[in-house]
């Protein structure tokens, strides 16, 4: 049961150009580098909107102290599947970001993504900046540098005077923050599934959904650029069953439906029709469940 919500609302009526909503769980030094490097790096109007869990830290004794940062709190962890959709409220553009709080962005990397927004014709697209990590965690869609994967050894003027070089080429399988889509899409599937609450295997799953809206562009923006420390939060949470959900609710492994139909880390390319899974596949992926479920 979600109760004890607070809302704090610091912006105006100004019209903004994306709205970034940022979760946080006790984690008030990385997200006080994140905002900092929101309000110096972003060309655009920016709304900012905080998702408080707990904040037994000061988090919200320092929020109070920001004059254009919007925050929700919620005084339990409700993770980020109700959190979000509950930011949705707040939200004062077309366009919803969702930023992890350990991460870092690099400059005109909002406008860079407004610029490939403006070059569509629709509304169904899921478009994402580029990661760069510390640390090789096997991700198509990363660049690997180490800038450092805490606060305490993160190289900041060297990942300023570099980062350009860390521009790739466009991809495919757009899933994973940071991301941004329309908030009319966002509305049409609901936000997050809460049935996978705290939020494991929720990015795989809110793409899935997007698919099955009609969205064909899901597309990894290769030039603008994100610093992540890695996963700083979700490594203390209780972890769902996210990946049997997923199987379950939609008839395949997130591993497929990312690599076979999503074709992530792939050069980009938009895709053009439904992708039908083969009589093979299919039961594959059937006797995958089966043993899922004989395992419980």
């Amino acid at each position: 049961m979600i109760d004890n919500l607070d809302i704090t609302i610091n912006t105006g009526d100004e019209t903004y150009d994306i709205s970034v909503l940022i979760p946080t769980w006790n984690n008030l030094d990385y997200l006080k580098l994140c905002i900092s490097s929101l309000q110096k790096n972003s060309a655009t109007n920016v709304q900012l909107i905080v998702l408080v869990n707990e904040g037994l830290d000061g988090t919200l004794n320092w929020l109070a102290t920001q004059k254009n940062v919007d925050f929700i709190h919620a005084k339990d962890n409700i993770g980020i599947c109700y959190g979000l959709n509950i930011c949705r409220s707040l939200v004062k553009s077309k366009y919803i970001a969702y930023l992890n709080d350990d991460m870092y962005v690099l400059p005109n990397w909002d406008e860079i993504l407004k610029d490939e927004i403006s070059k569509l014709d629709t509304k169904l697209f899921m478009i994402s900046s580029t990661m760069i990590e510390p640390h090789d965690t096997n991700n198509p869609c990363v660049n690997v540098k180490d800038y450092g994967d805490s606060l305490s050894n993160f190289n900041e003027d060297l990942l300023l005077k570099e980062y350009k070089s860390h521009s790739i080429p466009d991809w495919s399988g757009s899933t994973w923050p940071p991301n941004v889509v329309h908030v009319d899409i966002w509305d049409l599937v609901g936000g997050l599934s809460t049935e996978f609450s705290p939020g494991m295997y929720s990015d795989p799953d809110f793409s899935k959904k997007l698919y099955e809206a009609g969205v064909r562009t899901f597309k990894g923006v290769g030039n603008s650029l994100v610093y992540h420390f890695g996963s700083k939060s979700t490594k203390r949470v209780k972890k769902n069953t996210g990946r049997d959900m997923f199987l379950f609710k939609w008839g395949m492994t997130a591993s497929f439906f990312s690599k076979k139909i999503l074709r992530i880390g792939m050069p980009y390319l938009k895709l053009q029709k439904n992708r039908e899974m083969t009589f093979t596949e299919k039961l594959i992926q059937k006797l995958k469940s089966l043993k899922v479920f004989l395992n419980r």
